[in-house]
């Protein structure tokens, strides 16, 4: 007798369990015809660039640096430079390819705004469909928190590349999560071009993608093993990685496997929106709890996602020596931070949102985006000021006299290297003296530091001029509340005024 051919859990697609059979409202379903509209999406879309367009200039950290590397590797190709050189390399480069394309077609306040909001554009949407392939619903409820996360600590520090990369690779696991041959192959292409980007974001989405594919062909019971077993996999390599090269583990990581954190960059004010944010989230996995039970929570491997980058930022160092490089990848438990709050929406977006959620889902990033609509503000008041008094200086180095040391995103330390560019040096620029980037330093020049001990004591205090760096001019911030430019001679130390201007 033929036997009867059954599905088992281990082949049982992963998806949450349906909601009660209840029948939807009207106003229910035409918000779910809504959700679904070309027009949902552009409004999305619009809403998502809102903060790439409401100040004058976009505020992020390192992309004032981005972009002035983009200019310094114009002067380096068309030989208006010395000791400076422009490398092939194969990662860490393609937010800056497309911004130097940019700035030679478009100029660079357009080359910023145009490369920001694709990157921004690939980072929400690509969050959007892997949340949507992994709860099998589009999180439109939960809308609001992509934008904060799209918007927060890694935005604001303008990990530029990282950022760019981590999008695609939201965009390849959503691409991959059915393991069809069109969708492998997509995922496959899209790796490679995250790779260009920033390798970090692809070895995690690989490893995650490896992890689920091993999952699906085990029983219910075998999968908490197997995640186990990555945990304790986990700690070998922290072990690992201590015995061989120099590390850092910080005490903030124990906020960054929250994934909360993403809402502290300025000043101790945003705690309060991460706080909210922990309550949001704590909200959800009981709601969750509650719904699902915790035996089926542990049996899942959406959950386990959670759980292993969780475990790898809280467990792994912060900071790692690459050989090769002069300064260490760092900051790695904050940008993965990223990809924990959006693997959190993918596995909190399968359920039913509760009204608390709603309203902290909203509360939460508005206050967040009030208090960074208003700091930008500041920091491009001050960069106002910072334009102005590098004007005059066409050709010279310049370094900054002041910054505001104290928050956890420090929002002046490259303020000058934007305003330098076309006009002046900003000698203090760190990446050509990291090996990171495809524009180097070769030898001591004329425009920016050699070593990236120079590079850091110029930006951080500490640093003596030197007869070859004159002529060579520091930006204070004066009482009046004007920047003024001051020579500074030969044999001077330089030193930083910690200012608190957002305040």
């Amino acid at each position: 007798m033929r036997a009867k051919k059954t599905r088992t859990a281990a082949t049982a697609p992963l998806k949450s369990p349906p909601p009660p059979d209840r029948r939807p409202s009207s106003f229910a379903l035409r918000l779910e015809a809504l959700g679904s509209s070309p027009l949902a999406f552009l409004l999305a879309s619009i809403a998502l660039l809102i903060p790439c367009f409401w100040q004058s200039r976009i505020q992020a950290g390192d992309l004032s640096s981005h972009i002035y590397n983009a200019w310094l590797a114009q002067l380096i190709q068309s030989g208006k430079t010395t000791g400076l050189a422009v490398v092939g390399q194969s990662t860490n480069i393609l937010a800056d390819l497309i911004l130097s394309a940019l700035l030679r077609a478009l100029g660079p306040s357009a080359a910023q705004r145009i490369t920001v909001s694709a990157a921004v554009l690939i980072f929400g949407w690509g969050a959007f469909a892997f949340i949507t392939r992994v709860s099998v619903r589009r999180p439109w409820s939960l809308f609001p928190v992509i934008v904060f996360l799209a918007y927060g600590f890694t935005f604001q520090m303008g990990f530029l590349n990282f950022y760019l990369s981590l999008g695609l690779c939201f965009w390849a696991l959503a691409a991959a999560w059915d393991f069809t041959p069109l969708g492998l192959a997509t995922a496959a292409a899209l790796l490679a071009l995250a790779y260009t980007a920033h390798g970090l974001g692809v070895l995690w989405a690989a490893a995650l993608l490896v992890y689920v594919w091993i999952a699906r062909r085990l029983s219910d019971r075998a999968r908490p093993r197997l995640a186990a077993a990555c945990l304790a996999g986990i700690v070998l390599f922290r072990l690992i990685l201590n015995s061989t090269t120099a590390t850092m583990w910080v005490p903030l990581q124990l906020f960054n496997w929250t994934a909360a954190d993403q809402a502290w960059v300025f000043d101790d004010k945003y705690i309060a929106p991460m706080v909210g944010m922990m309550l949001l989230w704590a909200v959800l996995w009981a709601s969750l709890v509650r719904r699902q039970g915790a035996r089926s929570l542990v049996q899942s491997v959406p959950v386990h996602l959670c759980v292993l980058t969780s475990a790898g930022i809280l467990i792994l160092p912060s900071a790692i020596a690459i050989p090769g490089y002069n300064h260490s990848l760092s900051f790695i438990a904050n940008r993965m931070s990223l990809a924990l709050g959006i693997c959190f929406c993918a596995v909190l977006a399968a359920g039913r949102i509760p009204k608390v959620a709603r309203v902290l889902a909203i509360a939460a990033p508005l206050l967040y985006f009030g208090m960074l609509y208003r700091d930008d503000a500041i920091v491009n008041s001050v960069e106002d000021r910072v334009t102005a008094a590098v004007a005059p200086l066409r050709g010279k180095r310049v370094v900054l006299g002041f910054d505001d040391l104290s928050p956890q995103v420090r929002p002046f330390t490259h303020i000058i290297d934007r305003a330098c560019v076309g006009v002046c040096y900003s000698y203090a620029n760190y990446e050509p003296s990291t090996a990171q980037f495809r524009v180097r330093a070769l030898a001591p020049n004329p425009f920016v530091a050699a070593t990236y001990l120079d590079a850091w004591t110029l930006q951080n205090g500490g640093y003596v001029v030197r007869p070859a760096d004159v002529p060579i001019y520091r930006l204070d911030f004066a009482p009046d509340g004007r920047v003024v430019a001051r020579e500074v001679p030969a044999g001077a130390t330089l030193t930083i005024a910690s200012l608190d201007l957002l305040n």
